[in-house]
């Protein structure tokens, strides 16, 4: 399955690198949504920031995380995939680079959607048991 069918009419919530860690942890909860990317004009990437990442900014800043920015917390090194990518290829990925989101971008590096982790283990899900059934199927027929 190509990652195409996973994100139709999916959309993609964006934060400035600019924020500040409060509106990135409401945009996060009002959203409820794991991850951000991180964009200054709404099409390319110049980030990546999720919950792991705040937490991870916690131990011994907990009193700076209030002054802190989403720049300050943010993956810089984005994996991206395009909507040609398969459910396959992206569990890969996600496996070995363990990241659980990675935005899916056109042909000029804008963003279109993001996936996450949940996405895929639904889709992988969904094929197995389609196959599950058209094998009984085939051998009860």
């Amino acid at each position: 399955m190509k990652i195409s069918a996973l994100i139709a009419g999916k959309r993609v919530e964006m934060i400035s690198p600019s924020a500040s860690v409060h509106d990135l942890v409401n945009a996060l909860n009002v959203h409820h949504i794991g991850a951000l990317v991180v964009s200054p004009d709404g099409k390319k990437i110049e980030g990546i920031v999720s919950e792991r990442d705040v937490v991870r900014a916690m131990p011994g800043k907990l009193d700076q995380l209030i002054g802190m920015h989403v720049r300050d917390l943010m993956t810089v090194d984005v994996v991206t995939c395009t909507a040609d990518a398969t459910v396959a290829e992206l569990m890969k990925t996600m496996t070995e680079r363990r990241v659980r989101h990675i935005p899916v971008v056109d042909e000029d590096g804008n963003v279109i959607s993001i996936v996450s982790i949940g996405d895929v283990v639904k889709a992988y899900i969904t094929d197995i048991d389609t196959e599950r059934k058209a094998l009984r199927d085939y051998v009860n027929s």
